[in-house]
């Protein structure tokens, strides 16, 4: 084959990113010249309008083209990231433990992002979040559970689907049981096969069984299964586990291949060639590198390694079409479905009744709550997480002060945190707002001080609830809208 038709082989199995609310020049023409997918990021979204005008324009460039998003709901969202998520997360899903519930939700999200023209989800989270110190899955996950993360994945798998967009099972093989956030550094899973086969891989055997479309790899060391190679980039783990054992026949997604874990041994290039030689069929790009000389650099380097031999060519070959199948399966799945109007601003009315059912409170909360007079509320502010991003908002303090009009909100992180963070408050009802309070020293500590003083002080954690303190705790099970919603309106007596 020679190298131009390589080279549209090439740009078949990449899934790049740029930058700005319309495809820019590159994109359009590369799509021309084969490029299979994009993939969309926050930075992409600025209203539902602009996000359909922006997917069709890609779709008048190629009909098939498979529009990615990660689109988990609840923390990590992209088309609310200017408002936060109107769903609940995973977590919240998992501790309400209502399978039709989340299969609702998971088809009320995919029918939203079929009227936005996205085609591809990197969704669900299979993992099974059973270390409580990780620093980037958390209410990612349905629980802590193998059985209970399987149901739900299932589920999730179901309802989206359903509504004609694919979903995406991550992060194979289990990014649950770590303590290292793989966009900084290569996670080491230590359990033996044993374990992965009673815990790590029960939700991934869930999915399969529910017809996901895709799964999409971690960057994990999992000695148990390859002692040498991360697991995008081994063939046991893609191509003698998920295929084999699994039975897995979709298309295989890299994690972005400009994270660190793989990135800083291999090159983000060397990384993308090594994972598809293993058995991936799509090279997830974008997140940092977004222009067209990154994806040109793949492109080649792809060509590269198929002229010297160190990419067959027939596995090149496999992994475009096994992109192509699923290209035509989302054609296949939009066809003759009714027009459904795009979302509005207002978000989700399925999404904030789970978020509701998902609330927990523990404590005394009688003679304590309702709050009848305006609160002052403190958000303690945790080091971001990449996963979700930086521009969505979160917190109490805003929906509460819309209920008790009044209501004064600080926000205080660890570099600027007083001795005392209430004071001065007198004897207004005091809210602190925790995420992951177990994972962070300095936050408990704070906490600990105002309820020392005020014990009368409401705790409500957003994060993965796994330390109570106060006298009255109040999780959400995630930081979204619908769930800060769902608190304001259970803290003032309307819930």
């Amino acid at each position: 084959m020679n190298e131009r038709n390589l080279a549209g082989l090439a740009a078949a199995v990449l899934q790049p990113g740029f930058v700005g609310t319309t495809p820019p020049d590159w994109v359009c023409r590369w799509l021309g010249d084969g490029l299979g997918a994009v993939v969309l990021f926050a930075r992409n979204v600025a209203d539902p309008g602009q996000l359909a005008a922006l997917t069709a324009t890609l779709r008048a460039e190629r009909p098939d083209v498979l529009v990615a998003i990660d689109e988990e709901a609840g923390d990590v969202t992209r088309i609310e990231s200017v408002a936060g998520s109107s769903r609940p997360g995973n977590l919240a899903l998992g501790a309400v433990d209502d399978p039709a519930l989340t299969e609702e939700v998971a088809r009320d999200l995919g029918a939203d992002l079929a009227a936005l023209g996205v085609t591809l989800n990197y969704a669900p989270d299979a993992d099974v979040n059973d270390n409580p110190a990780n620093p980037v899955i958390g209410v990612r996950a349905f629980g802590a559970e193998p059985d209970l993360v399987a149901r739900h994945t299932a589920a999730w798998v179901r309802g989206l689907q359903s509504a004609g967009v694919a979903a995406c099972a991550k992060h194979f093989p289990g990014h649950g049981d770590t303590r290292v956030d793989s966009h900084h550094d290569l996670p080491r899973i230590g359990a033996s096969r044993a374990r992965l086969d009673a815990v790590e891989l029960v939700p991934f055997r869930a999915a399969v069984a529910a017809g996901v479309q895709a799964v999409m790899t971690g960057h994990l060391l999992v000695p148990a299964l390859d002692a040498e190679l991360p697991a995008t980039l081994s063939p046991r783990v893609l191509g003698d586990l998920l295929r084999d054992e699994l039975g897995f026949s979709g298309v295989v997604v890299t994690d972005a291949v400009e994270m660190r874990a793989v990135a800083d041994r291999y090159g983000f290039a060397g990384a993308a060639v090594r994972a598809l030689a293993a058995g991936a069929d799509a090279v997830c790009v974008g997140g940092e590198h977004a222009d067209e000389a990154a994806a040109r650099h793949l492109r080649d380097a792809i060509v590269t390694a198929v002229v010297s031999g160190e990419l067959p060519e027939e596995r090149l070959a496999e992994a475009a079409k096994r992109v192509g199948q699923l290209a035509a399966w989302t054609v296949a799945a939009r066809a003759g479905r009714p027009a459904r109007d795009l979302p509005d601003a207002d978000g989700s009315p399925i999404g904030l009744a789970a978020a509701r059912r998902a609330l927990r409170v523990s404590g005394a909360p009688a003679g304590r709550l309702p709050l009848t007079t305006p609160a002052h509320v403190v958000e303690f502010v945790p080091p971001r997480n990449i996963a979700i991003g930086p521009e969505t908002p979160w917190g109490i303090g805003e929906p509460l002060a819309a209920l008790l009009p009044g209501t004064t909100t600080v926000r205080l992180a660890e570099t600027d945190l007083p001795a005392d963070p209430v004071a001065g408050v007198d004897d207004r009802p005091v809210v602190l707002v925790v995420r992951d309070l177990h994972r962070h020293d300095w936050m408990r500590a704070a906490v600990d001080r105002v309820l020392a003083d005020r014990p009368d002080a409401v705790v409500v954690e957003l994060g993965v609830p796994a330390l109570t303190a106060g006298r009255v705790h109040l999780a959400t099970h995630g930081a979204t809208r619908a769930g800060a919603r769902a608190a304001a309106e259970l803290l003032a007596g309307l819930g």
